[in-house]
């Protein structure tokens, strides 16, 4: 079917809150390329929002899923396991950096990773407050909606949301907050909303990921740090965006030199097969009552063949190197981007966890820039999101396998089309 075709089913048969705007339908991809239904070929920058850090269909996770199809596709592991998912397990606690010796769960999303945080932070330390940060983005289940620090469109339309979620601001200098202002800011929260004692955990992203692509620096998460170990609070590290090699390490917290007390994960770990993990200290995971966590699909055996080979292609292909050198490209083409126009600010990357953003001519957030960059890229073969508190930021976040001529294509086409829309062209 031709995308034509595919639109009129969609219109008809889809709900709107779940149709895509995009009037294009994906036909076939490869590494950091897609074609659709027309045959039209698109560069991927979006990389299924974070979902394809070693690319589209690579070769060795397409082996290994196809190899577990003829083994088990199904059991639900609490009625009969399988090796996959204590494999996974096992590697997972080896790499991911909590305190003391880890265990894990497998989920299916990054939300649903968040509900099982929010669960067992709850089971170890009999409390129930939960505290997170402005602009932070967890998921669309109810919990993790309230936990969101943004309301449209993910709380729009959906009446009330869970109590006891507090909100702290979050440091962005770029937006008028320091490290010092937010911190005040959590100490204000302790003070008027959320009782420290009564608080079970502190919820935050390493890396903002819808909130704009801000790092929270390493003194920053250390002080977190403090706080929780002064009052006895859990630290819930949520790495489903920026985990896997994004920010050229596996996980943004290395950055930091701070152990959390649980961590989530999806998105990249298993190249696009949905899987997700929360991987926490052993006394802390194994807080609730036997059969308490789990689900149908968690830790399906196909996903978990999936994680497995990706974490062989990290091995093996020295992917965090490679992210790394693909922030240093995205950085060189930012600062040049930044000195030809005015509407380019405030570029940043940690490795290829990279965003810009744009202004207007009295340096204020130009949303509508934006939008009209996205759109117009889609129309001229480039999947571009954005992202922000304001909606004026650019993110890029391309499979870190993209090949130079492939990356340099797409950011030519970005540097011409901002030239017009300024009126250099």
């Amino acid at each position: 079917m031709n995308n034509n075709e595919l639109n009129e089913l969609k219109k008809r048969y889809v709900a709107n809150g779940a149709a895509s705007a995009d009037g294009h339908f994906a036909e076939r991809a490869e590494n950091a390329e897609l074609w659709d239904a027309d045959g039209k070929r698109f560069i991927d920058f979006a990389g299924g929002i974070g979902v394809l850090n070693i690319g589209h269909r690579h070769p060795k996770v397409v082996e290994a899923v196809k190899a577990q199809l003829d083994k088990v596709m199904h059991t639900c592991q609490t009625v009969m396991p399988y090796e996959g998912y204590v494999k996974v397990a096992e590697k997972l606690s080896h790499i991911t950096p909590v305190r003391g010796h880890a265990k894990v769960m497998l989920a299916n999303s990054g939300a649903e990773a968040l509900e099982n945080a929010v669960k067992i932070a709850r089971a170890a330390t009999g409390r129930s407050g939960v505290v997170c940060f402005a602009g932070g983005y967890h998921g669309r289940t109810f919990m993790t909606m309230a936990m969101n620090g943004k309301v449209a469109p993910y709380r729009t339309d959906f009446g009330p949301m869970p109590g006891q979620v507090y909100r702290a601001p979050y440091p962005v200098e770029s937006i008028g907050v320091s490290e010092e202002d937010a911190l005040r800011g959590l100490k204000m929260t302790f003070k008027t909303d959320a009782n420290p004692k009564d608080t079970a955990a502190i919820v935050i992203e390493p890396v903002l990921g819808e909130g704009g692509f801000h790092a929270a620096s390493p003194s920053f998460m250390k002080a977190l740090r403090e706080i929780c170990d002064e009052h006895g609070i859990l630290l819930i590290v949520d790495e489903v965006q920026s985990g896997f090699g994004r920010t050229g390490k596996m996980f943004a917290i290395e950055h930091t030199g701070v152990e959390p007390d649980i961590m989530t994960m999806a998105k990249s770990m298993a190249d696009g097969m949905p899987i997700s993990a929360v991987v926490g200290t052993d006394s802390v995971m194994d807080a609730s009552g036997g059969n308490s966590l789990g689900g149908t699909y968690t830790g399906s055996p196909v996903s978990c063949a999936a994680v497995l080979a990706v974490l062989e292609v990290f091995e093996e292909e020295n992917i965090l190197e490679k992210s790394q050198a693909l922030g240093e490209k995205l950085g060189e083409r930012f600062q040049q981007l930044e000195r030809s126009f005015d509407c380019v600010r405030n570029s940043r990357h940690l490795g290829a966890m990279a965003a810009f953003d744009l202004v207007d001519g009295q340096g204020e957030p130009n949303t509508e820039l934006a939008g009209k960059l996205c759109k117009t890229a889609r129309e001229r073969g480039l999947i571009l999101l954005s992202c922000g508190i304001y909606g004026n930021t650019i993110r890029f976040l391309m499979p870190v396998t993209i090949s130079d001529d492939v990356l340099n294509e797409g950011m030519d086409l970005i540097e011409s089309m901002l030239r017009e829309m300024s009126g250099q062209s």
